[in-house]
């Protein structure tokens, strides 16, 4: 992943024995030259800090009192994030004459070994506050006051997440703020525990631990301290062997198998571990299945176009998802309306370095081969996101050429792997001996290995049917129904159950019943609505009722305004 922000420890950290040195200060200059917001985060008090360290307004904001105060320098701003020490307990500490006590504006703090006497003036008092230590210093804080709830406030202020975040550390105190981050440093000097913890542990200490660390992220922007990092690769199920299957942040995925397959229960489990690890998501929804997705604001319906100035303002807070509903966007417009939507995305994560993960679903729609308008939908790079599409060889080749893991399903799973390999024109690699069944996937990482068949994992929540978007939307061609009849005389479009039921009612008694004796309405329910329950209830009707018209319109009918247009 990007990083967008670095959070850095003052004592032990940045400074030694109090002090940064000017090859430190140097390097800090260079590395906000480069774009990263810069975050201090410190146990110190605030007046203290700005005296001994007077280049603070290199930050963006600053997190003094380990994590009891917020203060801006370029607005020159202070928020105080937790209570006051309580009196009574400062009373308690003075006849206990510690010595040093320093009073914030919501810290104590001492030193060795006065923690024994700080632990009794709390029982004595009967105040909830807590002891944290930072080496040979000992602070007191209010309730879930520590560094990680004042880097939440200041990230929240910058609209950063924190898994866009790297922190470096050296101490106790440090523990909080590195878990809350999505990268973890410690400099040489640092204790064991966190060393342990790190994801780098830098050669050298102190000041000069932290200029090897902006060395080595200025050399390299985009992998110098994230690559080796797997914590945040999302596992969506296991082989045979047990071997997750998983997906790096910065990927491009495609998923692709025909209707029926399983693409939609996969999506929705991707959603579910996106949202869950704290990734920002937005979803390109051509079709309008993803709305009333927890936690997910939908824009846009079948009769409005989503407004991309509310979008982008929305994705500006890191906590909110976007899906996206583009049934209102003329299927020939789609691919030039997604050319916008990209260039929205890429401004938004030049700034902020989200959304995380952007979801194509039905992506043959809006970037689709052989069109000129392809070339402006589909950047040349498509890091973090998933493409969902039937037809691998309906999408424009540049964004087939993006894609590192093909995720393919259902009994044609091969044949995509073959088709997307043909479109590309590389060697189709070896496949296992079956196809998936439900429930599993060919996974495909085309840099390590050849594909193998996996166990998907199940999503929490069952999959819902969007009720408005198969009533009143507009399907594509490719998945309307088509009134046909014996001879083929007809072409009457269904693009959605609505209009299947006007037409049904219309049609003469031989369309009806030519479709209906060849299964071609349960087929259609579960191959484009995507709902096995209605086909299998459909199937029933087109098996009981095959030569009698008037009972099987009325049953298909009923079944239809049941589940789906009589709500809306």
């Amino acid at each position: 992943m990007q990083l967008a922000a670095f959070a850095f420890d003052y004592d032990g950290t940045l400074a030694h024995d109090g002090c940064v040195s000017p090859a430190t200060v140097e390097a800090l200059g260079r590395l906000k030259a480069a774009g990263p917001r810069l975050l201090l985060i410190s146990g110190r008090e605030l007046p203290e800090l700005q005296r001994v360290f007077p280049h603070y307004a290199l930050f963006d904001a600053i997190v003094a009192e380990n994590g009891g105060l917020l203060f801006q320098p370029g607005l020159h701003q202070e928020r105080v994030l937790g209570s006051a020490p309580p009196e009574a307990l400062v009373r308690a500490l003075q006849r206990r004459q510690v010595q040093p006590l320093s009073i914030g504006r919501s810290i104590l703090a001492t030193c060795k070994p006065h923690e024994a006497e700080l632990l009794a003036a709390i029982r004595e008092c009967g105040v909830e506050w807590q002891i944290i230590f930072n080496k040979g210093a000992v602070m007191c804080l209010p309730p879930g006051v520590n560094k990680a709830s004042g880097l939440r406030a200041a990230l929240a202020t910058l609209q950063l997440s924190a898994l866009n975040v790297l922190a470096v550390g050296d101490a106790e105190n440090d523990h909080a703020m590195l878990q809350a981050c999505g990268y973890r440093v410690a400099v040489a000097n640092a204790i064991d525990t966190l060393r342990h913890e790190a994801d780098i542990v830098t050669r050298a200490a102190h000041g000069e631990g932290v200029v090897e660390l902006i060395e080595r992220f200025l050399s390299d922007p985009p992998r110098a301290v994230t690559a080796a990092v797997r914590r945040h690769d999302t596992a969506i199920g296991r082989d045979a062997d047990g071997r997750e299957a998983v997906l790096p942040p910065d990927t491009t995925v495609l998923i692709a198998g025909s209707s029926g397959g399983g693409k939609s229960r996969l999506a929705k489990l991707l959603i579910e571990r996106f949202m869950a690890h704290g990734f920002q998501l937005c979803i390109i929804d051509p079709e309008g299945d993803y709305e009333g997705v927890p936690g997910v604001t939908a824009l846009g319906d079948e009769k409005t176009a989503p407004g991309l100035p509310q979008a982008e303002g929305l994705l500006r807070e890191p906590l909110n998802h976007l899906a996206l509903n583009l049934l209102g966007v003329d299927l020939t417009v789609r691919p030039r309306y997604l050319a916008s939507i990209a260039a929205m995305v890429e401004s938004l994560r030049v700034r902020w370095a989200r959304p995380h993960w952007l979801l194509i679903d039905e992506a043959h729609h809006t970037i689709p081969a052989a069109t000129q308008a392809a070339l402006l939908a589909a950047p040349r790079q498509l890091p973090g996101t998933v493409l969902i599409s039937s037809r691998p060889e309906a999408l424009a080749r540049h964004a087939l050429e993006t894609v590192q893991i093909l995720i393919s399903l259902g009994a044609q799973a091969p044949e995509a792997i073959e088709s997307f390999c043909r479109v590309l024109q590389i060697p189709t690699p070896m496949l296992p001996a079956r196809a998936p069944q439900s429930g599993e996937a060919l996974y495909w990482d085309r840099g390590a290995e050849a594909p193998r068949l996996v166990r998907l994992d199940e999503p929490a929540q069952r999959h819902q049917r969007h009720i408005r978007k198969y009533a009143r939307g507009s399907l594509g061609d490719d998945k309307s129904f088509h009134f046909r009849g014996p001879a083929g005389a007809l072409n009457l479009r269904a693009q959605n159950l609505s209009v299947f039921l006007q037409l049904a009612e219309g049609v003469d008694e031989d369309t009806w019943l030519f479709h209906l004796q060849r299964g071609d309405y349960s087929r259609w329910f579960r191959n484009a609505i995507d709902d096995e329950e209605l086909a299998d209830e459909a199937a029933r009707v087109e098996r009981e009722h095959h030569e009698d018209a008037t009972t099987s319109r009325q049953a298909m009918r009923d079944l239809v305004n049941r589940r789906y247009t009589a709500p809306v």
